[in-house]
Parts: structure tokens; sequence; C-alpha cells
């Protein structure tokens, strides 16, 4: 499972980080989670492109999060562009259907796919739903964000688990969507001293790996005013696991057991 950090910002316009999104390739399956502004663009910086996305995963509907969505769907009326063979599937919370319709009454006919080629399916809010996205075994939870908002946790064939968070406060939800996972991807928006409601500082997050007992952590999300600050002391006053603090298109690879 290897997962590639495409923008590790926030809405704030910041030249070296942007919006937020997360490539995860596992056995031969493509998922894009979250994408807001530039997303697409950072695909292809990465070496792939939205050609090669089987799903498309949303947290939550916040622009930062969702912006290259109406791209997106406009990119795959463009032929001979859009070669795909089998059907995407777009999954996200309650209100993804409500968003798409809101799409269609600005875009009209321009973001509408081509006929069963791209799937928009919405999840229940409730405590690990689950689906799959090829061969990897999907989790959905909710997350304490926005009133819909969900988490995931994606579990290889060979029970590699990692789990993405999204935006978040920490609460027990965190806690039980990160139980015991080799990665938990999450979010740590402002320095010590500067919490804001519904996102994380540095000790928290290290506090919520800490207490979910997670193998590693890797952290995203990060508003310009974390720059400057010692962000992984500050984790490690909680967490003594392996910690990533990422940045755009860096990459992180989950091994299976023996590698």
């Amino acid at each position: 499972m290897e997962i590639i950090f495409l923008g590790t910002g926030t809405g704030v316009p910041w030249a070296q980080r942007g919006s937020p999104g997360l490539a995860i390739l596992s056995e031969g399956c493509t998922i894009l989670l979250d994408g807001g502004s530039g997303t697409l663009r950072q695909l292809a910086a990465a070496g792939l492109s939205y050609n090669d996305l089987d799903f498309i995963i949303y947290t939550h509907f916040h622009p930062d999060h969702t912006a290259d969505l109406a791209p997106y769907l406009f990119a795959t009326r463009y032929w001979p562009g859009f070669t795909r063979t089998g059907p995407a599937v777009i999954y996200g919370p309650e209100g993804l259907l409500d968003l798409y319709g809101h799409l269609r009454q600005a875009y009209g006919h321009w973001i509408e796919p081509p006929q069963d080629r791209v799937m928009i399916r919405e999840l229940p809010l409730e405590p690990g739903y689950r689906f799959k996205c090829g061969s990897l075994q999907v989790e959905s939870w909710p997350i304490n964000h926005t009133a819909t908002s969900l988490g995931y946790r994606l579990i290889s064939s060979e029970g590699l688990v990692t789990a993405v968070s999204g935006d978040t406060d920490f609460s027990p939800e965190l806690i039980e969507l990160a139980r015991g996972v080799d990665l938990l991807i999450t979010e740590c928006s402002f320095p010590e001293g500067q919490k804001r409601e519904g996102h994380l500082t540095p000790s928290l997050a290290g506090q919520a790996a800490r207490e979910a007992g997670v193998k590693s952590l890797a952290l995203t999300h990060f508003y310009p005013e974390t720059q400057g600050h010692d962000l992984l002391a500050a984790v490690r006053r909680e967490f003594s696991g392996p910690v990533t603090l990422a940045h755009d298109l860096c990459r992180l690879r989950l091994n299976g057991p023996g590698d």
C-alpha cells in the first residue's frame, strides 16, 4: 500500500502546500481521497492520470477537500482523453448527491460524465459501514468535524490497515477510527497554543495516536501558522512511534508481513 500526499495544506493559499488530497495505491487499485483545488494537477505531477482513478472518496464537503470534483467531471467528457473502460466510483457522506445536483445547476451538461463511466454513491452515517474498493476493504466512521464527516479505515488483503481521519477534532470517534492501525493519517492544523475548534494541534494528534495504539503516524493539513514551529517535538511528548510530517508529493509505503 503506497500513499502519495498530493496536497498537505488547507483552504488558505500557500506556496509551500496545496489543498488536501491523498492518492492511495494498493493491489492494482488507485484511490483519490479528498481533492481540493489543484489536486488533479498534483496527481499528474506524481506520475498518475485522472484515468487511473478507480475510486474517489470524500471525508466532508468543505471546498478545500472537494473543489476539484467539478474539474474531474468536466475532464471525463474530454475525448480521447478519458479512456477508462470500467466505471470510476465516487463515494462520500450524506449530501454527496445534493452537492452534485448543485454543481449540475451551476455547470449544466458540461459536468455530466459519459453514461455508466462514473457512479456516485452516498455512505450512511454509521460506525463501521463496509464497502469494497477493488480488493481493499474500506470502513467508514463518523468523525468530529462537520455533522456528516466520515473517516476511513482501508484494509489490504494482507491485513495492513491505514486510517484517514480527514479534518477532525480530538474525540472518542477519532480514537475508535484509529484503533490499532498500522498507519494513522490525520491533521495537524495549528501549532501548540493556537487550538481551533474542529482541528488538532500536534500534541493532540500524538495523544490520539498513543491512545489508539497505532504503529505509525503521518500528519497533514497544515495551516501557515504552523510554519517555524517544532511540531515534531510536540508530537513526541505524546507518541513515541514513527512520525511523518508530510509535504506535498511525499510518499509512504506500508509493506506486508516479512518485508
